[in-house]
C-alpha cells in the first residue's frame, strides 16, 4: 500500500536482490504475479517503471564531480532546497558541510575519497530526490551504523510524498518497524508479517 514500509530480510543468497530487479523489471518474472499501482509489471513500459521507483543499490555508485552533481542525477533541475532536504533526509548533511566546498566538494572516481557510509548516504540522497513514488533501497545502509540507520529509517516515514519504501537487509534491527515484513529463503517466500507477529 502507498506510503507503507516493506522490509525484505533473508540470507545470502535467498532472493532479495532478485525480488529487487523483478520489481524493477531487470528481467522479467516467469511465473506467478507481480503488479505495480494494480497493473501487471510486464505491461507497463520501462519509462515507466524508471520515472516511478528510484533504487538504491548495494554497491553505491558516484562518479568523479562534485557532491552537487553527483545528487542531481536523481533530477538533473533539483533545486538548492531539494538538495538540502535530500541531504539532510540520507544524514548526509552533516559529512557534507564539513567537506571543503561543501556541495562542490570534488568526488573522486568511484568515490575513492569517501567513506564506505559516505557514498552509500549519497546515493540515498539521489534516490531520494528523484520523488518517486517507489522507493527500494537494496541493501543500502549496510555500512553505516545503527544509530544513523535509525535516523534515516525515520526520517524516510516523514518524506511528503509519502513513498512506499521497500528496504532489502540481512539486519533484523534494519526492518523490525516495517508495516511488513517478507521473509525469504532459498528464494521462497516463508513467512509474511511485522515483526511482533513474526517472533
Amino acid at each position: 500500500n502507498t506510503g507503507e514500509t516493506i522490509g525484505i530480510i533473508g540470507g545470502t543468497g535467498s532472493g532479495k536482490t532478485t525480488l529487487v530487479n523483478l520489481i524493477s523489471r531487470f528481467y522479467d518474472i516467469t511465473g506467478g504475479e507481480l503488479e505495480i499501482f494494480g497493473k501487471s509489471v510486464t505491461s507497463v513500459t520501462e519509462k515507466f517503471l524508471r520515472d516511478n521507483i528510484a533504487i538504491v543499490p548495494q554497491k553505491a555508485e558516484l562518479f568523479k564531480g562534485s557532491i552537487r552533481d553527483n545528487i542531481k542525477m536523481g533530477k538533473m533541475d533539483a533545486t538548492e532546497e531539494e538538495l538540502n532536504t535530500a541531504l539532510k533526509i540520507s544524514q548526509a548533511e552533516e559529512f557534507v558541510l564539513k567537506k571543503d566546498g561543501g556541495l562542490d566538494y570534488q568526488i573522486e572516481q568511484y568515490g575513492k575519497n569517501l567513506s564506505g557510509g559516505q557514498k552509500q548516504r549519497l546515493a540515498i540522497a539521489r534516490a531520494i530526490i528523484k520523488n518517486a513514488p517507489i522507493l527500494i533501497l537494496d541493501d543500502s545502509a549496510s555500512a553505516l551504523d545503527l544509530a544513523t540507520d535509525a535516523k534515516l529509517r525515520k526520517a524516510l516515514k516523514e518524506l511528503p510524498q509519502n513513498p512506499t519504501v521497500f528496504i532489502v537487509s540481512q539486519r533484523v534491527s534494519a526492518v523490525m518497524n516495517s508495516d511488513k515484513i517478507l521473509v525469504l529463503d532459498d528464494g521462497e517466500l516463508i513467512a509474511v508479517g511485522t515483526h511482533e507477529e513474526l517472533q
